[in-house]
């Protein structure tokens, strides 16, 4: 089966500034892929590339069988995209929103109809679809932007960061859509800094840094490339001086606490022999395994200047 976006030296420029620099990835069927970067990595640039609304400075994609650059307007016919400032029309009720959008999408006004109750049930606003959406909550102002990204039935879906700004619980919603569109065999393609989510949704993720792909592969795989486990030490607070000077790769934690990155196991003995050796005492020793969070920060630390 062939990819559903192939991106080959994919690069862009805006005057002297390179946004994107030689990507280069593939983005298989039914998978939810993770696009990591900071704000101004290059992520939302690469979105517009691969929806053919930006044209690239060199290198070339294909989507979904098409050129962006030449197939563009028949390519957003099959693709969805959630902008994170989406477009909906607070003045009017969340049917009016998806009626209207759907219209623009060429459905009939008895499609139009029939397709926006059909979305409204399936993202729980049927019972509030006739009030105007300004005084809807943001988790259901964003439940409405991803049913008008769904209303032409796309293929594949590009959603930017659909959950910035919306409490846990919101988030959590939009978490659960997203689980549902897989589940519906259909490839959503998600920029985030939320390392968190990327790690609960994702099959796959790459990490953007400064317009360069840094690495790609599963949580799982990228977490083994930093290798060993996060040692975690609850200590008396009196002794926490002492600790970190036996411990010099030691970080102290929000409460309190101590983590040492990329330890060995075998090691983990031999360091809690030291700080006892020292006269630390130990309330609680634990093992984490590295997470993406983990990986995305080791490899921020590796481009900075």
């Amino acid at each position: 089966m062939n990819p559903v976006i192939q991106a080959h030296q994919l690069s862009r420029r805006f005057g002297e500034t390179l946004a994107l620099d030689g990507l280069g990835l593939e983005v298989a069927q039914g998978e939810v892929f993770g696009f990591l970067g900071h704000n101004g990595a290059g992520k939302t640039t690469t979105v517009r590339l691969l929806n053919g609304v930006l044209e690239p400075t060199s290198g070339q994609a294909v989507v979904l069988g098409l050129s962006p650059t030449r197939d563009g307007p028949a390519l957003r016919r099959r693709t969805g995209v959630l902008t994170e400032t989406p477009a909906v029309d607070e003045r009017l009720s969340a049917r009016e929103n998806l009626e209207i959008y759907a219209r623009l999408y060429g459905l009939s006004p008895a499609q139009a109809r029939a397709r926006a109750a059909q979305l409204l049930e399936q993202f729980g606003l049927a019972g509030r679809a006739d009030e105007r959406v300004g005084g809807y909550s943001k988790g259901m102002k964003q439940r409405l932007a991803l049913a008008r990204v769904l209303l032409h039935d796309p293929e594949l879906i590009f959603l930017d960061e659909p959950t910035s700004g919306l409490d846990p619980v919101a988030a959590r919603e939009v978490h659960e859509l997203i689980r549902g569109l897989q589940a519906a065999g259909r490839t959503v393609f998600l920029t985030t800094h939320n390392l968190a989510e990327a790690q609960l949704l994702c099959h796959r993720v790459a990490v953007l840094e400064r317009g360069r792909l840094r690495a790609i592969g599963t949580p799982e795989e990228l977490a083994r490339r930093l290798g060993g486990v996060r040692l975690v030490l609850e200590v008396t607070p009196a002794a926490l001086p002492a600790a970190l000077s036996l411990l010099p790769k030691a970080e102290r934690l929000e409460n309190g606490s101590l983590a040492v990155p990329g330890v060995r196991r075998e090691e983990v003995p031999v360091l809690v022999s030291r700080l006892a050796a020292g006269g630390v005492g130990l309330y609680r020793v634990s093992l984490e395994e590295p997470s993406l969070e983990d990986v995305y920060f080791a490899l921020h630390a590796e481009e900075a200047p």
